[in-house]
């Protein structure tokens, strides 16, 4: 989920939809949660479990200064968190997506950066993008991230689209698409934010995960880490340990001693 700066309630139940058929979810949460005071004081006790975690960062559905908000968000968890996450590609909040166009998203990461430096911690700074984005968004985003020194994107956040050839009994209900139905487009999407943004930053690959091979196939296209969440609902905890082993088998069949050597290979191969 994502923090705000003032609490916010997120939109009205029932506003996440199974498509068991299809591998998916459907979500449309819309930023529900107890605001920033609140997760500053959750995260300030975090020290006793182990982990990395990052905290998600976004403006208020009623916001009047979107990057003065966030820029609180980012000063108040910099030192809580191992990196910062900017979610300006949510579909369920109005207006937010256009936050991804060039001059709004430079004021806003110029207003994250400015507050992130001011509370004397080095936190990393990544933006998550969505994957609806046209050739020109896509080349906007990476202009402005590596102008202004951003740490690396997280790619992506759910779909608005993909609806066609979906059979879950859900398929109609409004928000945003995750599961299987996304990996091909999520996963173009990284392969091009990777060669626009010259492999100069960190990339987070998301979306549609749920074997070794699609997390390989999202590190061959440029992604350092990755992250699942919808898998998880249908294949369970265990998932994850069966990813790392058929992970590891296909970085060793390809003749990677590290995930590192094999990122963004599938833009250049070795």
């Amino acid at each position: 989920g994502t923090i705000t700066l003032r609490p916010q309630a997120g939109n009205p139940k029932p506003r996440l939809f199974r498509l068991a058929s299809d591998r998916a979810v459907i979500n449309r949460m819309g930023f529900n949660n107890k605001g920033l005071d609140s997760a500053a004081i959750r995260l300030a006790k975090r020290n006793k479990v182990p982990g990395i975690v990052a905290a998600n960062i976004g403006p208020n559905r009623d916001s009047q200064d979107a990057p003065a908000d966030c820029a609180q968000c980012a000063r108040t968890l910099a030192p809580l968190a191992d990196f910062l996450v900017v979610n300006v590609s949510s579909p369920n909040t109005p207006g937010l997506r256009e936050m991804q166009n060039a001059k709004p998203l430079d004021e806003l990461v110029q207003a994250v950066l400015g507050a992130r430096d001011e509370s004397g911690w080095p936190t990393p700074v990544v933006v998550k993008i969505a994957p609806d984005l046209d050739p020109s968004g896509c080349e906007a985003i990476a202009r402005v991230v590596l102008d202004r020194s951003v740490d690396g994107l997280v790619v992506s956040n759910t779909s608005t689209g993909l609806r066609d050839g979906l059979t879950g009994t859900n398929a109609g209900e409004a928000g945003g698409l995750s599961g299987a139905p996304l990996f091909a487009l999520s996963t173009q999407v990284l392969a091009d934010m990777y060669r626009l943004t010259e492999g100069r930053l960190t990339l987070i690959g998301v979306g549609g995960i749920s074997s070794g091979a699609d997390a390989y196939a999202k590190i061959r296209a440029g992604a350092s880490l990755t992250e699942l969440y919808t898998a998880l609902v249908y294949n369970g905890p265990g998932l994850i340990q069966r990813i790392h082993n058929e992970l590891a088998a296909l970085l060793k069949k390809d003749g990677f001693s590290s995930v590192g050597e094999a990122v963004g290979t599938a833009s250049h191969p070795q």
